[in-house]
């Protein structure tokens, strides 16, 4: 007997849907700690935007306006111990994992009080300290940097995760799936996180990609996935919750899609031409992530407008205050270009 397969209109197989997360139930605290985490975020890469307008901001500069949901939602599912990588977009996941705004906007400028000691810029930074290896500028390479330190905290029989996020450009990439193969063969604690902005460089998913559900990559891998609204932050933490879960308990990596949208281009030098003006305008009136939690903490009625306009001033008030040390921190001494030089 045989099984009549389901065909879409087109007569493609049907794809099986991913379940939606749950909502994470947050506290009032966690939500307003939420809210000031993508605040923080939001203001600091509109005032590196205008730095770099101004020439206080030389070589590339990577903003992550629109997408803050993603990165405050998985970071606040780990712990000490725990390790990130990313890309060269990266100056939202180094404020939430702990490092000052002022050693990042002043690493953005080049200066000495930089958290790479003004060497990286905008797309090389690191502290590891705060568990985060680093922002690099190679298209794909962290995503097996992430997984060799998934192997160091298994061979050192820690409980520690390590999470690796790239971007839906990225997710082409070849040793991508090569860094799938072998986490899954050694069962690696490794999540990895695609933030699906839709357009990688310039380029929409569907133009680039066979597969345009990037949560099932790893499927062949026998690596389980799910598909997340990344501009929902409670969604993102209940998804990562899972995810981390899994890890800790020995069960191997992990996949998780982020479906977000970044507001401005590509980078600052991109005009985004490839998108309508009513196509943002349309994702910020309908799903910008700071708007969705400030809803929320009105609704619930724990903070009012006039309280949250007081956040705001104060994160502002922060912020200011990093883009004057930036720009005030002296740039590097000569002698800094033989240092933490590998040979």
């Amino acid at each position: 007997m045989t099984t009549k397969k389901s065909t879409t209109k087109s007569g493609a197989p049907a794809r099986r849907r991913t379940a939606k997360p749950q909502q994470y139930k947050a506290s009032n605290d966690e939500l307003l700690e939420f809210y000031e985490q993508m605040l923080m975020i939001r203001r600091f890469e509109e005032k590196a935007g205008q730095m770099y307008g101004m020439g206080l901001i030389g070589g590339f500069c990577h903003l992550y306006i629109g997408q803050e949901a993603v990165v405050v939602g998985i970071q606040s599912a780990l712990k000490k111990g725990d390790s990130v990588i990313t890309g060269y977009r990266e100056h939202g996941h180094m404020i939430v994992s702990g490092t000052d705004p002022k050693a990042v906007m002043a690493e953005l400028t080049g200066r000495s009080g930089g958290c790479s000691k003004g060497k990286g810029g905008s797309m090389h930074m690191f502290d590891p300290e705060n568990g985060f290896y680093g922002g690099h500028g190679i298209v794909g390479a962290q995503v097996s940097l992430g997984t060799g330190l998934a192997f160091a905290a298994k061979y050192r029989k820690t409980d520690n995760v390590s999470v690796a996020y790239f971007g839906d450009g990225a997710a082409n990439q070849g040793q991508v799936y090569e860094s799938f193969n072998m986490a899954r063969i050694w069962n690696l604690p490794v999540i990895y996180i695609i933030e699906n902005n839709q357009y990688a460089m310039g380029t929409s998913v569907s133009r680039s990609s066979s597969e345009v559900e990037l949560y099932r990559r790893g499927e062949s891998f026998r690596i389980p996935g799910k598909q997340v609204d990344g501009m929902n932050v409670l969604e993102v933490r209940a998804a990562m919750d899972e995810a981390v879960k899994h890890c800790r308990e020995g069960n191997g990596p992990f996949v998780l899609e982020m479906k977000t949208y970044r507001y401005r281009g590509h980078s600052m030098s991109d005009p985004a031409k490839y998108r309508s003006k009513e196509e943002v305008q349309k994702m910020r009136a309908e799903h910008d992530a700071i708007d969705q939690v400030k809803q929320r903490i009105l609704d619930a009625g724990f903070k009012d407008e006039a309280e949250l306009k007081e956040l705001d001033k104060k994160v502002k008030a922060i912020i200011a205050d990093a883009a004057t040390f930036a720009q005030e921190s002296p740039e590097p001494n000569l002698s800094e270009l033989y240092t933490d030089v590998l040979a």
